[in-house]
């Protein structure tokens, strides 16, 4: 009997918790993590995708030809809020009629409802009862959460570390253990563990730093590679990075109705995923001082080109510079890194640093 090798969608340091997730959903499975993203990852998934749609499900494409080429033969995909969450038909049928031949198993849409999405892991060979699933479940949100936590610190914090390379050392060793936890009390041992590693970093870091806050499509931030690593260029720059958005703020952090509340009237109704949350923080970002912010979204994404417009009357009325940056298969490094460059040196003559 063929053996089950399973991969999915690469999405910043998040694949070490699924790879965990699936290898104790599978045991008996093999997990393969698809490999780290590269410009021929984008162009694989460029050249299979249709021109205009948005840049996450390129990346999408290109990783699941890289997985199928490396073995595997069970591919997952969920999503939901916006186009992401019907992009698993798609590229089944894209990656079949490249001539593939594997099983797909969709967690999107009505099959991310807990009985759907229970049938459809059974359906591909997790023989685990529910209350073992439940606790692979809570093990990965509790890695995401930690995950979550400990880059938050980094961004704020690594353009002033007297060793940024012991931070990034610490974060190796976090992600090791994430792959290698067995429960909740590891799990919960090498978070509190990572907290006081990053708490023992020495920092240079000024009274009243440059602050930067970092919103827009949720795939474009998580993944480093789509934005060319902005958010690291900014850390060089010795300029603190505040992004509240990743898997836990997807899960548990978002309401349209706050957010809206919170948005001061920029939007009067919700424009889908992340829209109103990118409006909301931005006024935060505002209110509480910050110097600027940088809107980050791949080319066609319907919310964030809705936010838009908002985000732009937000910028002139509160006085805060915003910076919106889209990314496809055609942008290019030195366009973005010289884009941002010119943001820095505006944002760092205004405040007179």
């Amino acid at each position: 009997m063929l053996k089950t090798v399973i991969s999915y969608p690469h999405m910043g340091n998040y694949a070490a918790v699924f790879e965990r997730l699936f290898a104790q959903l599978f045991p008996r499975a093999e997990v393969r993590s698809p490999p780290p993203i590269t410009q021929r990852t984008l162009e694989l998934g460029g050249r299979h995708s249709p021109d205009f749609v948005c840049a996450p499900f390129k990346y999408n494409v290109g990783n699941y030809i890289e997985a199928l080429e490396a073995g595997a033969n069970l591919l997952f995909q969920t999503g939901t809020g916006c186009r992401y969450g019907h992009y698993g038909e798609l590229q089944e049928q894209i990656l079949r009629d490249l001539g593939y031949d594997f099983r797909f198993a969709c967690l999107s849409r009505e099959n991310s409802r807990p009985s759907a999405a229970l049938r459809t892991l059974h359906a591909a060979g997790c023989q685990l009862p529910a209350h073992k699933i439940a606790a692979a479940l809570y093990l990965a949100l509790l890695s995401i959460r930690g995950l979550d936590e400990m880059e938050f610190w980094m961004r704020e914090n690594i353009g002033f570390a007297q060793s940024s390379d012991r931070i990034m050392a610490i974060h190796r060793a976090f992600l090791h253990k994430v792959r290698q936890a067995d429960s909740a009390a590891q799990m919960m041992r090498a978070i509190e563990s990572g907290r006081c590693a990053m708490q023992a970093i020495k920092l240079d870091k000024p009274e009243h730093p440059l602050r930067v806050g970092v919103v827009g499509e949720l795939y474009t931030l998580m993944e480093p590679f789509s934005n060319f690593n902005l958010e690291r260029q900014l850390a060089s720059d010795g300029i603190s990075v505040s992004r509240a958005m990743g898997i836990w703020f997807l899960l548990f952090g978002r309401s349209d109705a706050r957010s809206l509340q919170e948005g001061g009237g920029y939007l009067r109704y919700p424009v889908g995923a992340n829209g109103v949350d990118s409006v909301a923080q931005s006024l935060s970002y505002a209110r509480r001082g910050y110097d600027g912010i940088l809107h980050l979204k791949s080319f066609g994404c319907i919310p964030e080109l809705n936010a838009g417009p908002a985000l732009r009357a937000l910028s002139k009325r509160e006085g805060i510079p915003i910076l919106q940056m889209s990314f496809d298969t055609h942008s290019g490094e030195v366009g973005a890194a010289t884009r941002l460059e010119a943001f820095v040196d505006m944002i760092r003559m205004r405040k007179g640093a």
